[in-house]
């Protein structure tokens, strides 16, 4: 069985919801607190193994390239300043053995429209679909826990977790059986259905280990929810071939395609970070308001 060593990013959205500071800057490129959202997702990536990063690109996404290419300036300037530590943080961004590709998506058809596009860089091989908007915290990694539960069955595997009814709308949504702790054996599954039609409370998240035989399935279909095609439909259809498995991961989830979220987010990581966490804790338990009405 092929090991899972490339990992899909569809960056390609424009992150209206963070206008007007998404219109010249990536969403995926928003920090929280040090690193932007798209770095977290690829350390996610290489701790899992992965060593291909596939990047679906479009219009106005250079600063990603820029962020995992080589910077001469910034380290030249970092060396002649003496400034080890920064230098190292820098050259750590993407390891030596991590390689980069970057494809363009033309036109927003739908993430599996975006995800069809990587098909002819992932080849014949497993491949992780990360979304760099949904910020996953697990130990071990999330990923991590995706490819040893697809390595040892041998088959796709859908991240999901347990989310309130009147939001199912907002995600996809599986039925299935619990086969084992935490693995349910999918029956089906579909896109934003409404809660009274809901087949579960089990909402999909922005992280998949997928059989390349999801590309032909992507080839075959019409566009869904949203008039995208979706990669939802397209893993339902792949159900007629093959067994895919959900996984309720070990980890906490912030949704940063929204702004609470990646307020959230932006908290959380930063009463972890060992530069500021004292301090910033210190500052929340004692602040005192400074914006008037």
């Amino acid at each position: 069985m092929l090991k899972v060593t490339k990992a899909v990013f569809p960056v390609a959205g424009l992150g209206t919801r963070f206008l007007p500071a998404t219109k010249a800057s990536p969403k995926e490129m928003l920090p929280v607190v040090d690193k932007p959202l798209i770095q977290y997702a690829v350390e996610e990536a290489i701790a899992a193994g992965i060593t291909e990063m596939i990047f679906v690109t479009g219009r106005s996404k250079r600063a990603i390239e820029d962020h995992f290419d080589k910077s001469y300036e910034i380290e030249a300037e970092l060396e002649a300043r003496g400034k080890e530590k920064l230098l190292d943080l820098v050259r750590k961004i993407k390891p030596a053995n991590v390689d980069c590709f970057y494809v363009r998506q033309p036109e927003a058809l739908g993430l599996g429209h975006a995800v069809l596009c990587a098909e002819k860089l992932v080849g014949d091989n497993p491949f992780a679909v990360i979304l760099a908007d949904d910020l996953l915290y697990g130990k071990p990694p999330v990923l991590t826990q995706m490819v040893e539960v697809f390595d040892h069955y041998h088959s796709s595997v859908i991240g999901v977790e347990d989310i309130p009814r009147d939001e199912t709308a907002s995600y996809g949504i599986v039925d299935g059986k619990e086969w084992e702790d935490n693995i349910i054996k999918l029956s089906g599954i579909v896109e934003k259905p409404k809660p009274d039609v809901a087949p579960s409370t089990l909402g999909v998240v922005g992280r998949y280990v997928l059989k390349p035989r999801i590309f032909q399935h992507i080839r075959n279909l019409k566009t869904g929810a949203g008039g995208e095609y979706q990669l939802t439909d397209a893993i339902q259809a792949l159900l007629a071939d093959e067994q895919v498995l959900a996984y309720k991961y070990h980890g906490t989830r912030f949704d940063c395609g929204s702004k609470i979220g990646y307020l959230k987010a932006t908290v959380e990581f930063a009463l972890r970070h060992p530069e500021v966490k004292d301090e910033f804790d210190e500052y929340l338990r004692t602040r005192s308001p400074i914006l008037e009405e």
